[in-house]
C-alpha cells in the first residue's frame, strides 16, 4: 500500500513515532515545527488550506535561515497571542513565496521515513544528524511545491 504522498509505504506511523519521541526529548522537540509543516504539506489528508501558505513560507524561512530563525518567529507569535486583537505578525514571512494555488506536487523527494538514522531511530546518531535530515526533508518539500503542477 502506497502513501498519499507517493512513498511506497504509509508515512503516518513514522510521523506518529516522531511526534511521540519529541514529547520525550526536549532537544528533538526543537524541530517540531519543521516536522509538522513538512508532513502536512506532503499529505492531502493533513493539509489545511487556511494555514498552508504561512506554513510553506515558514518552511522556506527554515531552509533559508535555519532553525533558530523559525524558533524566533514562533516565539514572537506566541508572545502576541496574549494581547487583545494582536493577530499574527506575518512580516518575517513576506520575503518568501506564497503557496501556489490550485496545484499539488507530483512527487516529494524525501518523506518522514527519511528522518530515521541507520538503526531506525530518529536521534540515535545525534541531534546534528537529525537536524541535517530535517533540513533536507524541508528542502525537498519546498522544492516539490516550487514545481507543483495544476490539479
Amino acid at each position: 500500500m502506497t502513501c498519499e504522498c507517493g512513498q511506497p509505504r504509509p508515512c503516518i506511523d513514522s510521523w506518529h513515532e516522531a511526534l511521540a519521541e519529541e514529547q520525550q526529548d526536549r532537544t528533538m522537540y526543537r524541530w517540531h515545527l519543521p516536522l509538522v509543516m513538512t508532513f502536512v504539506l506532503q499529505h492531502r489528508s493533513q493539509f489545511r488550506a487556511r494555514q498552508a501558505s504561512a506554513q510553506y513560507q515558514l518552511l522556506q524561512l527554515y531552509v533559508d535561515r535555519g532553525l533558530e530563525a523559525v524558533l524566533r518567529v514562533a516565539a514572537h507569535q506566541v508572545a502576541r497571542n496574549g494581547r487583545a486583537k494582536s493577530g499574527y505578525d506575518l512580516r518575517p514571512l513576506e520575503p518568501y513565496a506564497a503557496l501556489p494555488a490550485d496545484v499539488w506536487p507530483s512527487a516529494f523527494g524525501l518523506s518522514v521515513h527519511d528522518l530515521r538514522a541507520g538503526d531506525g531511530g530518529f536521534v540515535s546518531d545525534g541531534y546534528e544528524a537529525y537536524g541535517e535530515r530535517m533540513r533536507r526533508l524541508s528542502e525537498a518539500t519546498v522544492a516539490a511545491w516550487a514545481v507543483a503542477t495544476p490539479l
